[in-house]
Order: C-alpha cells, then structure tokens, then sequence
C-alpha cells in the first residue's frame, strides 16, 4: 500500500510542476503583450465602489497599494450627472410655466383680480340662426320638433373682448362650447360687470336677467300694427322686419287667433293691445308681439264673450268694429253712438262708408282720402263694398271693444264731423247729413 500512496504523491507533485510551469508562461506573455494593465483596470472595478472610494477588500498592503489603485471617475459618469440636473432644471421650468398659464386662465374664467367697472353689451339678431330640431322622450324616441336658436359664438367673444370683460377669447369659446352656451344667450341690448365670470357672463345675457336693458314704450289706441313696429325699432326692441315675419309666420297659441292662417302678418291686426310696455333692448321680436298679445288675452273676459254671442257675432268681428271706432271716436262719448251707426248699415245691408278702412291701405297719407282713393276697388273699400272689412284697421283700446259690445240703441245712419267743436254729428238722413257737410271744409 504504501507502494502505491508514494506513486499518488508523484503524480500530484508533477502535475503541480506543470500547473506552475503553465502559469508562468501565461505571465511572462501576458506581460510581454502589455495585458497586465488591462487586469488591473478590470480588478479595479471590482475594488473600487460606485462612489469612487476604495472597496472594503482593499488590504492597504504593499501589494494591494500598488495593484489595487482606484481609478479616475470616467467622463460618462460626470456628463451623466450633469444630464440629470438639466433634466430636473427642464421639468421645473416647464411646471412654473404651466402653474403661471392656469393661474392667468383661471383668473379671467373666475374674473379674479379685476378692476370694477360696467361695460354694455348689445347682441343683435343678425348673428343667431334658428333651425328645427326632434324632441325626444326618455326612450329615445321623437315625440315632436321645437326651434333653437344658436348664437356666433366668435362674434360674442370678439364682443366681450371689446369690452374687457374677458382677456382669452380661445378659453371663452371652449368653455361655450362645452357648455351649450351659444343657445342659452338671445338678442339685446346687456350691462355686464367685469365681476361676472364666464358662467355669470353667460346667464346675464337673456331676458329678464338682471343685466338685461329695459325700455318703457307707451303705445296709443288705434296705431296700426306698421305704426307699433317702427316704434319698437325706434326704441331698439326689435328689427322691424323681423317683427313683421314674426307676426305672419310665428305660432302664437292664443284661442282667438284659431282659425287666422300664418303667412300673413295682418293676422295680428286689431290684437296687439295697446298700453304701456316694459321690453329688454334687442330681445326675440316672437317675443315682443307675445306681451300684446298677452294682455289683450287676460283683458277679454267671459262677459264679452257672452256679449258678442247675444249680438250675433264672433269676438273677431267686435275687434273689426272697434278697430274702426277707435279711428273715428273723437271722444269716449261718441264711441257708442259711432258703434250704432255701424250696427244699424250693417243690418240695413248698407256700405259703412268709413274713411278709416280706406286709409289703411295708404300708411303714408295724411288728411282725408283723395277721389282716387275713394274709386279703388278694394275690400276696405267701404264707400263701394258692405259688411266689415277683412281685418282690423287698427287696435283698439278697451273702451272702443266696450262701445262694439254694447252700441246705443239709434236709428242714427250717419255722422260727420263738425271742424269747429271738433267732435261728430250725427243724422238719421241722407238729406240732412248732405246739408250739414256742405257747410264744412275738410280740406
């Protein structure tokens, strides 16, 4: 055995010659080939921690000191370093400037920090559109149409920019947009505060909202439905011609307009009561016909109902008639006996031969109607035809629709008026009422 444990020996003891032989002569080329500094730099990053200090296996010996030296930081290291900072610089930058633009965006959207003042405002209705749209139930489902009316948005930015009553005409539209805002504003005429931010600026600019500008109109018994209109313009209500395609084409659900079709503004004649009114400056001409129509409305009660009825004719026929009172009346005294005369040629199948439904047709006239007048065929010709005319010539205030109601009881046929008192006379006699015209001089 021990034979064989020295034979064992023997062959550990050369391999190990060799191992040693192999390792010395990897060294000596190694050293030859300059690869001893790359060893050490790569043992260096093994040695040397992220920071830059020396590793905890560094023994500080001889060997370790002169093999083991930490190496210089690269320049990667320091260029990505500076990177970072600049990145950080950039992020905070960019975080000021966007904190700096919502501050300024939501200042003028909340109106903070603006200096009090009133500005006016006027929406005209040249820059709303209407258009026709389904109404639909909870299902989904169309159950009709109704009309919406959209305002330009641009114009109404351009317009509170005009006014300082907003700094970025960009934020203002998004914000209308995302709030239907174009169809919540109508027409006017507005005194807006820069108080208002730009939900408040929105609600203001309706009617009946408090900065809505108002305007008193005192309309007079017997001006024609073309007189009350250029009043309304005049005080800046609404556009004439929208207020007479109002009247032809707009539906205005009142019982005794049924039966009068649209197309045709005359419709309205007779019923556009008058009084005095309170309008908003540059509001929907639909909506302005609606306060006459309104009052006239709640001023015709049952009782005149009840007494056209027991006349024998519809309420429309009394506003007819007092339509044509209103124009004649020199006072409240003769209104029912100028209603009895009409009554009584009526009954006779007499023209009524009042000058008033002659003129009608001639606005612009002044003064009695001329012989050319007189000869025009024509319905409101009442010289040449009987009955009523087609429509009223004028609308009548309460007591001229009292006097229809309830005319005297006559057998007067005529009246003409007396230029010296001012005031009618009336004859039960063509002769008589002859007589008594070829003393005056009407011009």
């Amino acid at each position: 055995m021990s034979e064989e444990y020295d034979q064992i020996d023997e062959i550990f003891r050369r391999h190990e010659e060799e191992l040693e032989d192999t390792m010395n002569r990897q060294a000596a080329e190694a050293e030859e080939k300059g690869w001893e500094k790359l060893s050490m730099k790569r043992v260096d990053k093994l040695l040397i921690d992220e920071t830059g200090d020396e590793a905890f296996n560094y023994t500080g010996d001889e060997e370790s000191e002169r093999d083991y030296r930490p190496v210089r930081q690269s320049h990667e290291y320091k260029s990505g370093c500076l990177g970072g900072v600049m990145y950080f610089v950039f992020i905070v930058c960019i975080s000021i400037i966007l904190a700096c633009l919502a501050w300024m965006a939501s200042s003028d959207m909340l109106a903070l920090n603006k200096p009090e003042y009133s500005a006016s405002v006027t929406l005209p209705m040249s820059i709303f559109e209407s258009e026709t749209v389904d109404t639909l139930d909870e299902y989904g489902r169309k159950t009709g149409t109704k009309r919406v009316t959209h305002a330009d948005i641009d114009y109404l930015a351009d317009t509170l920019k005009e006014a300082g009553l907003i700094e970025y005409k960009w934020l203002f539209k998004a914000f209308c947009r995302i709030s239907n805002a174009e169809t919540k504003v109508s027409p006017g005429e507005y005194e807006l505060r820069s108080s208002y931010d730009y939900r408040a600026l929105i609600q203001h600019m309706r009617p009946g909202a408090t900065g809505a500008v108002t305007v008193k109109v005192t309309l007079p018994e017997g001006f024609t439905m073309r007189q009350i209109f250029l009043r309304l313009e005049e005080k800046g209500v609404a556009d004439y011609d929208d207020l007479m395609n109002a009247a032809a084409n707009y539906t205005f659900n009142y019982a005794f307009l049924e039966g009068l079709p649209e197309g045709d503004a005359s419709r309205l004649e007779g019923y556009l009561f008058p009084d005095t009114y309170e309008f908003y400056v540059g509001m929907q001409a639909s909506s302005a016909i609606n306060k006459f129509l309104e009052n006239f409305h709640y001023m015709q009660t049952a009782d005149m109902l009840q007494q056209a009825e027991n006349l024998g004719i519809s309420m429309r026929e009394i506003v007819i008639i007092a339509s044509m009172i209103e124009k004649e009346a020199a006072n409240d005294n003769e209104r029912s006996r100028i209603a009895s005369v009409i009554y009584n040629r009526l009954k006779s199948d007499m023209p009524l031969g009042v000058d008033a439904t002659i003129l009608y047709l001639y606005p612009e006239h002044e003064g009695a109607p001329t012989r050319e007048m007189l000869e025009t065929d024509s319905p409101y010709n009442t010289r040449i035809y009987t009955g009523l005319p087609p429509t009223p010539v004028s609308n009548p205030g309460l007591m001229s629709i009292l006097a229809a109601l309830n005319p005297d009881h006559t057998n007067y046929y005529y009246y003409a008026l007396d230029t010296e008192t001012g005031e009618h006379r009336f004859f039960t006699n063509a002769n008589d009422f002859n007589a008594f015209v070829a003393t005056q001089n009407y011009g």
